[in-house]
């Protein structure tokens, strides 16, 4: 689930992204709120307009809003009201540290690498074209349904036709103020937990001090 505003584009207004959806989408209006659907008819996500009639838009941060429960339950309410059958929930964090199990090269590419990313309930294969990645590293993960920092927004797609479901991620993608200015993605020390929420502030210290090195 991505959740952010645009306060100077589109002022009182919150941006709700489920699913990146197929095809032509279509749309339905009610009491303020727009649901979004795909061709196939899976609701993809929504648009609440007018939202200080209901919240502190003002508290609300310009971009990326980090979900909690407090948050769906007004937006679960605004639903129920308008007369939407259908409940937001609360999933677990999409940018967490993974262990990298397996590490091969792309049968189609001179540069690119098939992983298998272990998040510690789950693998997801995701292709890489870092030059430092290895088998057993730890690293930082985008999965799908993550808005990266720049405003890019993962979801599953293929590299030279190998599916991916994910990034891995470099420390200026994260938008580290100590990320070195070279290519690499971010490899975390061992001690790091498998299927932790990324912490930006603690692995920017540690690059800051040079204890994370690309």
């Amino acid at each position: 689930m991505i959740i952010s505003t645009n306060k100077k584009s589109y002022p009182d207004t919150i941006i709700l992204i489920l699913d990146q959806g197929e095809g032509r989408s279509t749309y339905e209006e009610k009491n303020n709120i727009v649901q979004v659907k795909d061709e196939k008819g899976k609701i993809v996500g929504y648009n609440f307009f007018k939202v200080s009639d209901f919240l502190d838009y003002d508290k609300l941060p310009n971009g990326q809003v980090k979900p909690d429960q407090k948050l769906l339950d007004i937006l679960n309410d605004q639903l129920t009201k308008a007369g939407f059958d259908h409940k937001l929930e609360l999933g677990k964090p999409t940018l967490v540290y993974g262990f990298v199990k397996t590490c091969e090269p792309h049968p189609d590419s001179d540069h690119l690498h098939v992983t298998t990313i272990n998040v510690g309930d789950a693998e997801y294969q995701i292709v890489c074209g870092a030059p430092n990645i290895q088998q057993g590293q730890k690293v930082v993960v985008a999965l799908p349904g993550t808005l990266m920092p720049n405003g890019q927004q993962i979801w599953p797609g293929e590299l030279r036709g190998v599916k991916s479901s994910g990034m891995i991620c470099s420390a200026r993608e994260l938008g580290l103020p100590h990320a070195p200015q070279k290519r690499g993605i971010l490899v975390v020390p061992d001690t790091f937990q498998v299927g932790d929420e990324f912490e930006p502030t603690k692995c920017d210290e540690l690059l800051a001090c040079g204890q994370i090195t690309l």
